[in-house]
């Protein structure tokens, strides 16, 4: 009998034990462990939230407008002009001298001033007058057209949830109702 007491104080001690040890993980499980659950609220009240903000828009203008084409200068040949006012001097001072060695003389003389006359003369005829040639052109300018508008960037939304009413912000306006999200934790 002795020995049944002894091992039913022992049974009932460990079982006490154990109950005291499960009962602390139990405890303490609760106290990480937050519950969430979910449920929805009437939406009493939802407001814009506007700002104002400055747009500029790019608008582009267009017009004809007349202009001039300077055609380039021709850089002729000048060794035409000399060559011919050479030959042509050459032969004219020869036609001048009188005797064989002044027909040398003018003809070289002669042919230096013909070249120099021509080379003048064709380097003249080249500068004379540029041409000139007329055209219109497409000419455009960027210009910023700016105007304020007013834009909704959220909406403040009044709720009721179990007979008391809470406020918040949400970017796009709410419907009837809203979902919530309830966490529950013990206080310890």
């Amino acid at each position: 009998m002795k020995t049944t007491i002894v091992t039913t104080l022992l049974t009932l001690s460990a079982s006490l034990f154990a109950g005291s040890v499960l009962a602390g993980h139990e405890n303490a499980g609760h106290v990480s462990q937050n519950h969430v659950s979910y449920d929805y609220a009437t939406v009493i009240d939802a407001q814009p939230i506007m700002r104002t903000i400055r747009v500029s828009t790019p608008r582009e203008e267009c017009w004809q407008e007349q202009v001039v084409y300077e055609a380039e200068r021709a850089h002729g040949n000048h060794a035409v002009g000399t060559v011919v006012g050479g030959v042509l001097g050459g032969a004219l001072g020869n036609a001048v001298g009188h005797k064989k060695s002044n027909k040398r003389v003018g003809a070289v003389v002669g042919a230096v001033l013909g070249a120099t006359l021509g080379n003048a003369i064709a380097s003249n005829n080249s500068q004379a007058s540029p041409g000139r040639r007329y055209g219109t052109q497409e000419r455009c300018q960027v210009y910023q057209d700016a105007h304020e508008e007013e834009r909704v960037i959220g909406y403040q939304v009044r709720y009721r949830y179990h007979d008391q009413t809470y406020s918040t912000r949400m970017d796009t306006r709410p419907g009837d109702t809203i979902k919530i999200r309830m966490a529950i934790s013990p206080v310890i």
